[in-house]
């Protein structure tokens, strides 16, 4: 019998075919890593604007009298501070001291309809919903709408005047971290958020599938006076490492503590939670290692796995992410070292091909805004 789990593709597939699109597994979809090369994509995402198709992501509804109890239960941030319209970055604690996701957490309401959807990644998705019905002891109803969304997160400084045309309400307006649901002209209802993973600015657009098209379509149209480009998975990669942004899998997952991880301003102790008594006493204790950033010094590019040594040559940990930074024009990474070797300007040194190449400890994003 063939085991082999047949790729799911987005609604947007041929079109990032027809592009020219490198298309590559990922997170169980096929997915567009790059158009024109990643510094090219990277640098008009930061400089003008860039279209990233990020179906892949999952979409929960959760509705009820006991909707927020639930949210509150399974996430580590304090979800009751949510006004309508708000959002919030929050992880899912796994109840050994790890992390089952990380997500967004928006409180919304259409007509009469109060509700939260949770956002979350990709390959987490069978992973969260599960987790999450488990803890659903407060009779919340949840909805699983992952395969009837597809998303555009529509990046980078003229991301606004890109998008303003297509809506009649003001998206200047809008603060980072807020959302709403609005007619896009031409398109239909959508929920549009001033969220993003790239510290360039911009939106993300939650379209229903069948919409999907039109609406790729007519941000492009739009966006063709500001040289918009359509940018892949990679370029999203270097624009979330260049913010100091966690990618799961990687820089957080099941072993590591959001302590550690420097995500204790989403671990609120003013509400019971699941680890909130592990997670308050780590804090309070102190934890042995720390995620930190750092900038190579020496010539090479670390890479995701490389180990982290200390000036003795002895292993004290791993990098969980690098790459060559194409704003900065030079090596930039993450990863997990000793607390003492976590201030600002502490050395580290790399292992790349069994050569030990010194980096030092930066105080995250390594892209300074404004």
């Amino acid at each position: 019998m063939d085991t082999t789990t047949e790729l799911k593709s987005t609604v947007l597939r041929e079109v990032h075919e027809n592009l020219g699109a490198k298309m590559v597994p990922f997170a169980g979809y096929m997915m567009p890593v790059q158009y024109t090369g990643v510094n090219d994509e990277h640098l008009a995402v930061r400089n003008s604007v860039g279209v990233f198709d990020v179906s892949h992501m999952g979409e929960f509804i959760v509705r009820g009298p006991g909707a927020l109890d639930l949210i509150q239960k399974v996430t580590s941030n304090d979800a009751s501070k949510l006004t309508v319209g708000k959002v919030q970055y929050s992880c899912l604690p796994n109840g050994n001291g790890g992390i089952v996701d990380d997500l967004l957490v928006y409180r919304m309401q259409h007509g009469d309809d109060h509700h939260y959807v949770l956002v979350v990644n990709a390959s987490n998705i069978q992973k969260d919903w599960d987790w999450i019905n488990k803890h659903n002891t407060f009779d919340a109803k949840l909805s699983n709408i992952s395969d009837h969304m597809s998303l555009l997160a529509v990046q980078g400084p003229k991301a606004l005047a890109t998008l303003q045309p297509l809506f009649s309400v003001d998206l200047s307006l809008m603060e980072y971290y807020t959302a709403q649901y609005a007619e896009m002209k031409g398109v239909g209802l959508v929920l549009i958020s001033s969220t993003g993973y790239t510290g360039a600015g911009g939106f993300e657009v939650y379209v229903p599938n069948p919409l999907a098209l039109k609406a790729w379509e007519a941000v492009f149209t739009v966006g063709a006076a500001y040289g918009i480009k359509p940018a892949g998975l990679a370029s999203r990669d270097t624009l979330r490492l260049e913010m100091g942004f966690c990618l799961y899998g990687n820089d957080i997952d099941d072993t590591t503590s959001p302590i550690e991880a420097g995500l204790g301003w989403i671990t609120k102790f003013t509400k019971e939670f699941v680890d909130g008594e592990r997670l308050k006493a780590q804090k309070a204790a102190g934890v042995t290692r720390k995620l930190v950033g750092f900038e190579m010094v020496d010539r090479g590019i670390p890479r995701h796995d490389h180990p982290i040594v200390d000036a003795s040559g002895t292993v004290i940990g791993k990098v969980t992410s690098g790459t060559q930074s194409p704003s900065l024009q030079k090596a930039i990474g993450m990863g997990y070292v000793p607390t003492a070797l976590s201030t600002e300007g502490s050395d580290i040194f790399i292992d790349v091909r069994g050569k030990a190449l010194k980096a030092r400890v930066v105080k995250l994003p390594f892209l300074k805004q404004g």
